[in-house]
């Protein structure tokens, strides 16, 4: 009560809005949980902290500053992780995974905004401590936002650009007044921003590479680093936040390794001896047939199957529209339909796999099956001339070939469309007005792309198209895929409930230019800018659900991604030493909240 009080007279001192101290946020609608919640509904809450954990991963690293450009992606695991934690540096608030977009208190213990999201004021726990003991200060919040404004990359260089005031408030707190340039969803990612220590960072020397363990605020300190090999944490007995909320159940391990290898299979040999402790699979034929070895036949080895409640999300061929041959949408339509699907899912998947038809497939977001509505077309405008009337009324369907891998009927489509792009079969090739041939190189990163893009190549020759294919190692495959330096590769753009500001990363106009970023098609379209901003500035579920349908929309007809294929399940093998919660939340499987059995 006395914070509260105080945060109300420093607001009125101040001249600033006062607000209600929040234990949480939501994009849409209010948090799940109330304020003297315990703890997430899909962690363990008693369970006994201790033991360790191998993870797996496929490439190498030559750092461990996750937030600069030099090296972006080849940070090491785990010092800020979607997949196993964020072990060493923390946000300012932790999400829940239970919830489409919700934030609750970490090192912000509060929050307080007003209606318009104008504003976001953060109050520090005053309990949040770095591992060296110094307590986590809202000037650490500001040189954070500064630093990485000026040495750090995107997405986190980018945030200041939305605020017109950042300020210290009272002794805990930080201020950060939003600018025109914001959307409704900026106070949340700036929730989810991570902060560091100013008293043990070097701005000069940050923006290098650097192997130096860090000083971080998280539940896990770096105790072994064998460059491009492995990387081991230690739990720091003396964190902070053991016992808050949002973190009871979580970061159960007194150590966390996290081993490099040079390729996938290498990794699974690994997993079988029992070097690795967890085997995520996502190859329908690899979880089938590969699990026939002693370990799983003892039962020392578990396969775990999760249903996650998730919309499909988009993989596919990415066409790369900074190539003139990309650069028509009739022409990527015309290559979208020669991929025969069906022949793919029999011969290659034993028929696991459900066709792709939207990005935001298997939930309310997607407009797959679903007429634009009132709503809809009044946030198109204009815009709804250029998606096509099938799509638009929700009837549209990629084509069902025969399987034969050269189904005439829809092969007639694609050359009927890439003739509308300029191209016809001239002596037997697919050719422009000049006689060029229409050919391309495929870049794939790994045996099982390969595999499929053989498959698409097989095709594509069936109608005079060349497509090589060039399989490369994951330091150039990064290198090139960072630069843009590609024609067409394999790429997953994975859909939340809340889609948001990734989308700007992903499909805006600035993100084209922008190294590094995700924007692997290279759109340049000033409707699909719109579009993105009506997501972003949605205020109720039921315009933000209209807005994200009427993005879909544009996207498919647009044709940057050959749309692929899709599982409703997620598959995990691991070593029966190690143990998860029943619950599987929204977001399926949380490794975080995993155990070691053998410390019960």
């Amino acid at each position: 009560m006395l914070r509260i009080v105080v945060s109300l007279v420093l607001s009125l001192l101040c001249g600033t809005v006062a607000a209600e101290p929040l234990h949480g946020i939501a994009m849409h609608g209010a948090p799940a949980l109330p304020p003297d919640y315990k703890h997430f509904p899909y962690v363990n809450p008693d369970v006994k902290k201790g033991g360790k954990i191998t993870y797996g991963v496929v490439g190498t690293f030559d750092n461990l500053n996750p937030f600069i450009l030099k090296s972006m992606r080849t940070t090491a695991r785990g010092m800020w992780d979607p997949d196993y934690g964020n072990l060493v540096y923390e946000s300012l608030m932790q999400r829940s995974r239970d919830e489409p977009f919700t934030l609750y208190g970490l090192l912000a213990e509060t929050v307080e905004w007003d209606d318009d999201r104008s504003f976001i004021q953060f109050n520090l726990n005053p309990k949040a401590k770095w591992a060296d003991g110094q307590p986590v200060t809202p000037e650490d919040v500001m040189f954070s936002f500064e630093l990485l404004r000026d040495k750090g990359r995107v997405p986190f260089s980018n945030r200041l650009k939305v605020v017109a005031k950042m300020e210290k408030v009272g002794e805990h707190s930080v201020r950060f007044t939003f600018n025109d340039k914001a959307d409704r969803e900026s106070p949340l990612i700036f929730g989810l921003f991570p902060v560091l220590p100013k008293h043990a960072i070097d701005p000069e020397a940050f923006d290098r590479t650097s192997l130096t363990p860090p000083v971080g605020s998280g539940p896990y300190k770096v105790k072994t680093v064998k460059p491009g090999e492995s990387i081991t944490y230690e739990r720091d007995p003396n964190y902070w936040g053991k016992d808050i909320p949002a973190k009871v159940g979580t970061d159960n391990y007194d150590q966390i390794t996290v081993q490099y290898y040079l390729q996938d299979t290498t990794l699974f040999e690994a997993f079988k001896k029992g070097d690795v402790d967890i085997y995520p699979d996502g190859n329908p034929g690899h979880w089938a047939n590969a699990y026939n070895f002693p370990a799983v036949t003892s039962g020392a080895i578990v396969k775990d199957v999760f249903t996650p409640k998730l919309p499909s999300g988009m993989l596919g061929f990415v066409f790369n529209t900074r190539r003139p041959i990309f650069a028509d949408p009739k022409v990527r339509e015309g290559l979208s339909l020669v991929f025969d699907f069906e022949w793919a899912n029999k011969n290659l998947y034993s028929g696991a796999y459900k066709r792709t038809q939207s990005f935001w497939q298997n939930s309310e977001l997607s407009s797959f099956g679903v007429p634009a509505n009132a709503a809809e077309l009044a946030l198109l405008g204009p815009i709804k001339d250029r998606i096509a009337p099938d799509i638009l009324d929700g009837t549209h369907k990629l084509p069902v070939t025969d399987g034969s891998g050269r189904d005439r009927n829809v092969l007639k489509q694609a050359v009927e469309r890439l003739k509308q792009g300029g191209y016809t079969i001239q002596g037997g090739k697919m050719a422009d007005a000049s006689g060029r041939q229409l050919a391309f190189e495929i870049m794939t990163q790994n045996a099982d792309q390969e595999k499929l893009a053989v498959a698409y190549q097989r095709s594509l020759q069936a109608i005079g198209i060349a497509a090589s294919i060039r399989t490369v190692d994951d330091s150039q495959y990064q290198s090139r895929t960072n630069s843009f330096d590609y024609d067409m590769i394999m790429k997953s753009f994975t859909s939340s409930l809340s889609p948001g500001n990734e989308q700007l990363g992903r499909w805006s106009s600035a993100a084209r230019t922008r190294e590094g970023s995700d924007s692997f098609a290279g759109a340049n379209d000033p409707d699909l800018d719109t579009l993105i901003d009506h997501l972003l500035r949605a205020r109720s579920a039921e315009d933000f659900t209209a807005a994200v349908r009427a993005y879909d929309r544009l996207l498919l007809s647009s044709h940057y991604v050959l749309p692929l294929y899709h599982m409703d399940q997620q598959w995990v093998a691991r070593s029966k030493r190690i143990g998860h919660p029943d619950t599987v939340p929204l977001y399926g499987y949380q490794l975080p909240i995993w155990w070691d059995i053998s410390a019960q």
